[in-house]
């Protein structure tokens, strides 16, 4: 945690492992770290996929989570919790999306693929109450403990499927962000966004290419492109992150 000077360490290995773990826990408390170790885990993955999925989770020392604080809010970071690795960058980047969402004091905003919830929470202050929908318990689970520790009382985060979970609200969103994964919004998605009507939605991509393509659907449902920023997340690597705001016209 970059402004909280707390760090984590998560070993991943197989269940064939045949070593003292308490003797790995000692090395490691005993190094002269500048943050405060105060998390130590050995993940159980026994997948052959690249990725790292959890069959068990051992803490070894302290906590299974840090903090970390981004624009003033404090969030519960898990090992398996979506969060920007890149602190500084992510303030940048979500200070231009609020810059997007302007003034919506007495404005509904609904937060799409709100994982834990970062988004939703920064853009709170400026909204009258905010709607944070995503598909993963564990993240809507850590996105209302979260608000909670942020003392939110106008966000609220809910576990579902967008367009099923949307249709059950009472209120209806005069903003919608929208925080898709690399493949970008599929299709089907893309319409039931659309006829939420809202008047503008912004649009925060990690992906330049699926993010034109998804510019296109948007405009068929008569959304129109109002203003573009980049913001260079990543320095030395070909990824950046563009924030888009689209009106309705």
């Amino acid at each position: 945690g970059i402004n909280t000077n707390e760090l984590m360490v998560n070993i991943v290995t197989s269940s064939q492992v045949d070593f003292n773990m308490n003797e790995y826990k000692d090395m490691l408390l005993n190094l002269d770290t500048e943050a405060e170790l105060v998390s130590i885990l050995h993940t159980i993955n026994d997948g052959l996929a690249d990725a790292v999925n959890c069959d068990e989770l051992r803490v070894l020392h302290g906590r299974d989570y840090i903090h970390e604080e981004v624009l003033g809010l404090r969030f519960r970071v898990s090992p398996f919790s979506f969060f920007q690795t890149n602190t500084k960058g992510a303030e940048e980047l979500y200070t231009i999306a609020r810059e997007f969402v302007g003034d919506h004091n007495d404005k509904v905003v609904f937060d799409l693929y709100s994982g834990t919830g970062t988004i939703g929470q920064v853009m709170a202050k400026a909204a009258k109450k905010v709607y944070g929908i995503e598909i993963i318990e564990e993240a809507v689970v850590a996105a209302n403990q979260n608000a909670k520790l942020n003392g939110l009382t106008n966000c609220e985060f809910i576990a579902g499927d967008v367009a099923k979970t949307v249709k059950n609200l009472k209120d209806k969103p005069d903003l919608i962000i929208v925080d898709p994964p690399r493949p970008g919004v599929h299709k089907d998605a893309v319409r039931d966004i659309s006829n939420f009507g809202a008047k503008e939605i912004v649009y925060i991509s990690c992906n330049p290419k699926t993010l034109v393509l998804d510019l296109v659907e948007f405009k068929k449902y008569g959304y129109e492109l109002e203003k573009v920023k980049c913001m260079d997340m990543f320095p030395n690597t070909p990824h950046v992150e563009t924030i888009v705001k689209l009106i309705k016209k």
